[in-house]
C-alpha cells in the first residue's frame, strides 16, 4: 500500500439541500436570467445577447453568495480538524462503537419483504434529484439535475436519473399504448407493447446527456455544485429492440428514405428528426431500464434510446416514427437546441454531445477537511464512442497526470476515473480533460469560447474546474 494512503483526509458533502436565503434569490436570478435567454432565442441574437449579459453578472453574485457561505463553514471545518480525535467524534483504541455490542448485534430485524420495492437506507435521504431554484416559472417544464456527486461507478439508479419536460410526466397504461411506423415503407403498422417485447431485443449501456447541460455557464459561474452544473447526466442500461429490426419488418425504403421523425406522446408532442445512417445503427426503441420498466419520468411504457446524441431526440412516451426523404425542421429543431454562433448565426442539428469530463469529488460546495490522501474521482462520455485517456491537473491546467480508466470503458456510456493526490494544505485548481477514441480532446473553456462565444445554451464540453482554498472549501472558478 502506498504510504500516502495510509493516513486518507476526510471530506465534508456538498449542502445539496441547505442553501441560505441569499443563495436561492442568487440562484433564482441566475436561472431567470438563464430562461430568459433561452426564450429569446428565436427572436435573434440581439435579444440572446442582452439575456446572455444578464446571466453573466447574476451567476458572478450567485457563486459569490455560495462562496461567502461556504467560506463560514469551511474555517470552522478546518479548525476542527486540528482537534485531538476523540473531539472530532473519530473512534479511537477503546471506543464503546468498538466494545459493546450495538442494537442491531443483540436485536431482531426486519423480517424478509417488509418493503415489496426495497428503497434507500433513511440515513442516505438526502441524496435525491433536485429542481434548480427559479429555473422555470412552472415545474412541468422544467429539469431535475441527477447528484453525481454522490454516486459510485458508471450506472445511475433509476431513481435518481435525471429529468427533463417540456409538459409535464404522464404514467400511461401499456396496454393502451401503441407505436405507429410510416412513410417510406412498404407498410405501416402500428405494434402493442406485447408485440414489441416479443422481438429480439438487446441490452446496452448509453449516457443519456441533455444538450443545455453545463448551459447556465457559458457566461460564468452560475452554480456552486456539480450537481446543478453537470447533472442533467445519466446513464444506465437500456434494454429494448433495434429500431432497424422495425424498420426492416415495415420494409423501409432504404433508397429514399433518409431521416425518420421520432414523435412523443406527452402534452408537448415532442418530435425530432434522426438521420437514416444512425437509425439503422445503434437506435433502440426502449422498454427498460436498469433491468426493470422504464420509470414514468423517463418515459414509460417506451422511449427512444440514440446514443451518443442530446437527449431531446431520446423522445419519450414514442407513440410514431415517419420515414421520409428531408429534415423535418420541427419547432424544437429551429427555435430551440440550436446553437447561436457569435456571427448572429443558429447552428442546427449540432446533436452529438461532444467528449466532456467532470470531476465530482472533490467538487463544488465540498470541503476538505485534512492534508494527506484524497482519491479524487470524477466521470468522462463522448457521443463519438469511447473514451481513450483523461488526464487531471491540480495547478489549473499548467500540468497535467494520467487518471486511471476504471472498467467497463464502452462506447457512448460514462467512464469513471480516478487519480491519487496528496493535499498539503496549499491552494490548488482541479480540472480535468477527456480525448476518446476518434482524438477529440476536451477544450479548455477559453478555447472553446473563442469560436462559440458566450451566448450559447447549449453544448457546452468545456473543461470543469474547481479551487481548493487553503481552508479546504471547494468552489466553482473559470479560469
Amino acid at each position: 500500500m502506498n504510504a500516502s494512503v495510509r493516513m486518507p483526509g476526510r471530506l465534508r458533502k456538498a449542502p445539496e439541500n441547505a442553501l441560505s436565503a441569499e443563495q436561492l434569490a442568487q440562484a433564482r436570478r441566475a436561472r431567470r436570467a438563464f430562461m430568459g435567454k433561452a426564450l429569446a432565442m428565436g427572436a435573434g441574437a440581439a435579444a440572446t445577447g442582452a439575456a446572455a449579459a444578464g446571466r453573466g453578472a447574476a451567476g458572478a453574485g450567485a457563486a459569490g453568495a455560495a462562496g461567502a457561505a461556504g467560506g463560514r463553514t469551511g474555517r470552522a471545518s478546518a479548525a476542527a480538524a486540528t482537534q485531538p480525535r476523540e473531539a472530532r467524534g473519530v473512534p479511537g483504541p477503546g471506543e464503546d462503537a468498538i466494545l459493546k455490542l450495538p442494537e442491531h448485534t443483540t436485536g431482531l430485524g426486519q423480517p424478509v419483504a417488509a418493503r415489496g420495492y426495497g428503497v434507500p437506507s433513511k440515513w442516505e435521504g438526502n441524496l435525491q434529484r433536485r429542481e434548480s431554484p427559479g429555473l422555470t416559472r412552472v415545474s412541468a417544464a422544467s429539469v431535475s439535475f441527477t447528484p453525481l456527486q454522490g454516486l459510485f461507478g458508471i450506472i445511475t439508479p433509476n431513481g435518481l436519473h435525471f429529468e427533463r419536460h417540456h409538459q409535464g410526466w404522464w404514467d400511461i397504461d401499456p396496454s393502451r399504448h401503441r407505436l405507429m411506423i410510416n412513410g417510406l415503407v412498404r407498410e405501416a403498422r402500428v405494434f402493442t407493447m406485447d408485440d414489441l417485447m416479443r422481438l429480439p431485443s438487446v441490452s446496452r449501456i448509453h449516457f443519456i446527456e441533455c444538450g443545455a447541460n453545463s448551459g447556465m455557464e457559458w457566461a460564468n459561474v452560475a452554480v456552486p455544485t456539480v450537481q446543478y452544473t453537470h447533472g442533467m447526466l445519466s446513464c444506465c442500461e437500456f434494454t429494448g429492440v433495434l429500431l432497424s429490426t422495425l424498420l426492416d419488418l415495415c420494409g423501409v425504403d432504404r433508397a429514399a428514405g433518409r431521416y425518420v421523425l421520432a414523435e412523443g406522446a406527452d402534452g408537448s408532442s415532442m418530435t425530432r428528426t434522426v438521420s437514416m445512417e444512425r437509425a439503422l445503427d445503434d437506435v433502440i426503441v426502449a422498454w427498460g431500464m436498469n433491468g426493470e420498466m422504464l420509470r414514468p419520468e423517463n418515459g414509460y411504457p417506451l422511449r427512444l434510446v440514440v446514443p451518443g446524441v442530446q437527449g431531446v431526440s431520446w423522445v419519450k412516451y414514442l407513440r410514431r416514427i415517419e420515414v421520409g426523404d428531408q429534415p423535418y425542421y420541427t419547432k424544437d429543431e429551429v427555435l430551440h437546441y440550436v446553437d447561436l454562433m457569435p456571427d448572429g448565426r443558429h447552428r442546427q442539428f449540432t446533436s452529438i454531445q461532444e467528449v466532456k469530463s467532470v470531476i465530482t469529488t472533490p467538487s463544488g460546495g465540498q470541503v476538505l477537511l485534512d492534508r494527506g490522501y484524497y482519491n479524487v474521482t470524477g466521470l468522462a462520455w463522448s457521443g463519438r464512442g469511447r473514451i481513450k485517456d483523461v488526464d487531471v491537473s491540480f495547478d489549473g491546467g499548467r500540468n497535467w497526470r494520467r487518471a486511471r480508466l476504471e472498467g467497463p470503458v464502452l462506447p457512448k456510456a460514462l467512464t469513471r476515473f480516478n487519480i491519487d493526490w496528496v493535499r498539503d494544505g496549499s491552494p490548488a485548481i482541479l480540472q480535468s480533460r477527456a480525448v476518446d477514441e476518434t482524438g477529440q480532446v476536451q477544450p479548455a473553456m477559453n478555447r472553446l469560447r473563442a469560436v462559440r462565444g458566450t451566448r450559447s445554451i447549449y453544448h457546452n464540453n468545456a473543461i470543469q474546474s474547481w479551487r481548493v482554498a487553503d481552508t479546504g472549501e471547494v468552489f466553482n472558478v473559470q479560469v
